[in-house]
């Protein structure tokens, strides 16, 4: 099997041939350059050389000049281009290598983390969403919309078997698509070039909602185009001497009086046009892409992309093509004083309005299906994108059974988190044997216990979501994740550690006396940590008793050693923990899950070893 390193060297080989490319454009951009110059200074010379000399000479290489200048001028555009896309591919390949090495910085930022979301149930513990995210990690879209709706999947509280299932159909097909993903990346990369965030659908949707009624009445219309068919009338007759100036004036002057009369019919043309010809423009570059592109027959893509190509009249290209063209000679309107002008003479506004109008309605139908498939079609490529760099991970088998939907299923082997670089990365097993299976797991400080706990929860995630997980292999029935690892205080509420901690595992036990569509699974890390030892204890002791009594599936983790005979009282209780070692005075952690209680403390060792002072004569009292 391909493996990730493989996809580092071919990385590396096509940033070296993209950056030769470059550096080659950029001296054929400067060598063309020094020719229009060459071309002018030269041109120029001779031109007055031959003036001075032979007259028709002159004329002739001035002709020569202008028209070397003008196949160099028409060259260049293409050389700028040339320019731009390398430079943005080169830019989306250092993003995948970036990807590739866990390097943040190189990465394209993600929307921040919203207020209203802290009360997520695993958003902020299992690092789902933020600028050190698995969103973050796995996002490819441009669009602000298919970033969000990638975030969306990845935080679902209710997974439904079936969109998880044709997700999964899709992510197979468009994984070896890398032509089809890089170019469409590249073309929405290209479209963005000029604007500092991403693109805003939504937007486009407000604007052509606003401008759903109708303001350039057709009778306007005919009466400004009457009027200016009665001036160019007259002016006609005035020229076969047929009627005097004045009639001429006056007709002139009816047409601007009814323009000013109804100009308000027409909306302020100019900035209203002028910020959305920029982002019609920007998706015109990437639905023209996925109108052409070469579908296989029977694929999801294709039937996914259909809206795309599938009415022969109202296709992007031809829409869009349309606006663009109207609303070009809306710019004219810039300028009030030659757009009033203008207007006397030629009804061009009141025209320019109605045919905006028109077309509006028609890009109203279909622009809100052309964006929902493509924001789709991003969030799923940023999905394959995840399975192409990563071969080594696998689709999960989502098991469902269809008597009983509170079953409990989850059987992992080699499970490994996607945000630990692979040379530092240890995999596990993990299996329940049954439902209502708790998992208590102990351990010595910085031994993994919390990175295990995430890892489970993430690969739920990814999973749920229609991605690929970091395993070899993973069967998983349907759950709603809860977890209880990264409680942070308020001061704004006035809320402690402790309180905020107790809050959230209120939360779980409220949670499972709900009718919820699925069990629950819940990960706990440390458990009332926010206290002191002799009442952690005891409330955890309760609050597990608790669990058992709920039949509820998770794993927690804890520091408390005491808390491991609870095994003996529930068997659905298991005990786990993870080992270190002291080789040569230091520690060194296996991170490799085992069955049973920890059998060894470090916290001592740890304070030990940073030359914090211990009264180990103390402690070998109190032990005996």
């Amino acid at each position: 099997m391909e493996s990730q390193f493989s996809k580092q060297e071919l990385l590396e080989r096509q940033i070296g041939h993209v950056q030769r490319r470059l550096a080659q454009t950029r001296q054929l951009d400067q060598n063309n350059k020094v020719r229009t110059l060459g071309v002018i200074g030269g041109g120029i010379f001779l031109t007055i050389v031959g003036l001075a000399t032979v007259h028709w000479l002159g004329f002739l290489f001035l002709l020569a000049t202008c028209l070397g200048f003008y196949l160099l001028a028409r060259f260049q555009p293409n050389v700028n281009q040339s320019v731009l896309r390398y430079q943005v591919w080169l830019r989306i390949l250092e993003t995948q290598q970036a990807r590739l090495r866990l390097d943040w910085d190189g990465m394209p930022s993600v929307p921040p983390r919203e207020e209203q979301e802290i009360d997520h149930p695993f958003e902020i513990d299992l690092d789902i969403s933020g600028e050190r995210s698995v969103h973050r990690l796995l996002n490819t879209a441009v669009s602000l919309e298919g970033t969000l709706r990638l975030r969306d999947w990845l935080l679902e509280l209710e997974p439904d078997p079936d969109i998880i299932h044709d997700r999964q159909a899709l992510v197979r097909e468009l994984t070896p698509l890398t032509r089809f993903r890089d170019k469409l990346l590249l073309y929405s990369s290209f479209a963005t070039r000029f604007t500092s965030g991403p693109v805003d659908g939504d937007r486009l949707l407000d604007w052509l909602e606003a401008q759903a009624e109708s303001k350039q009445t057709l009778t306007s219309l005919l009466v400004a185009c009457g009027l200016a068919v009665l001036f160019y009338l007259s002016v006609l007759l005035f020229v076969f001497e047929h009627t005097s100036p004045l009639f001429c004036a006056v007709t002139l002057i009816a047409s601007f009086v009814w323009y000013l009369m109804t100009r308000k019919e027409q909306g302020n043309l100019a900035e209203d046009t002028h910020a959305q010809r920029v982002a019609f423009g920007q998706l015109q570059f990437i639905f023209n892409y996925l109108e052409k592109y070469p579908y296989a027959r029977q694929s999801q893509l294709r039937t996914l992309c259909a809206p795309f190509f599938e009415h022969g009249d109202r296709r992007p290209s031809l829409l869009l093509k349309q606006l663009e063209r109207i609303t070009s000679l809306a710019t004219l309107a810039r300028s009030p004083e030659a757009w009033a002008i203008a207007n006397a003479i030629l009804p061009i506004g009141a025209l320019t309005a109605y045919r905006l109008d028109q077309c509006k309605a028609l890009i109203a139908q279909y622009l809100p299906i052309w964006l929902d498939v493509w924001y789709e079609l991003e969030a799923t490529c940023s999905l394959a994108n995840f399975a192409y760099l990563n071969p080594e991970y696998v689709f999960p088998e989502i098991v469902v059974d269809k008597k009983n939907s509170r079953a409990t299923v989850f059987q992992a082997r080699e499970l490994g988190h996607p945000m630990i670089a692979k040379e530092h990365k240890v995999a596990n097993d993990f299996q329940l044997e049954e439902d209502g299976e708790i998992l208590l797991i102990t351990g010595s400080n910085m031994a993994g216990k919390s990175t295990f706990l995430r890892t489970l929860g993430v690969n739920m995630c990814l999973a749920y979501a229609g991605s690929v997980v970091n395993a070899s292999s993973l069967r998983l029935s349907l759950f709603e994740i809860y977890a209880c690892i990264r409680v942070t205080d308020s001061l704004a509420d006035g809320y402690s550690y402790f309180y905020a901690e107790v809050r959230r595992l209120k939360g779980l036990l409220d949670a499972i006396d709900e009718d919820l569509r699925y069990p629950i699974f819940f990960l706990i890390d440390e458990i009332f940590k926010g206290t002191n030892n002799y009442e952690r204890l005891i409330g955890s002791e309760a609050y597990i008793r608790a669990l058992v009594e709920k039949k509820c599936t998770g794993a927690i983790s804890t520091h408390d050693l005491e808390l491991v005979k609870l095994a003996d009282l529930f068997p659905i209780i298991k005990n786990a923990h993870f080992r270190e070692n002291i080789i040569e005075g230091h520690m060194v952690f296996e991170y490799l899950l085992r069955e049973g209680p920890s059998p060894t403390r470090n916290a001592l060792r740890i304070m030990q070893m940073e030359g914090l002072p211990i009264n180990w004569d103390a402690i070998s009292s109190a032990q005996s």
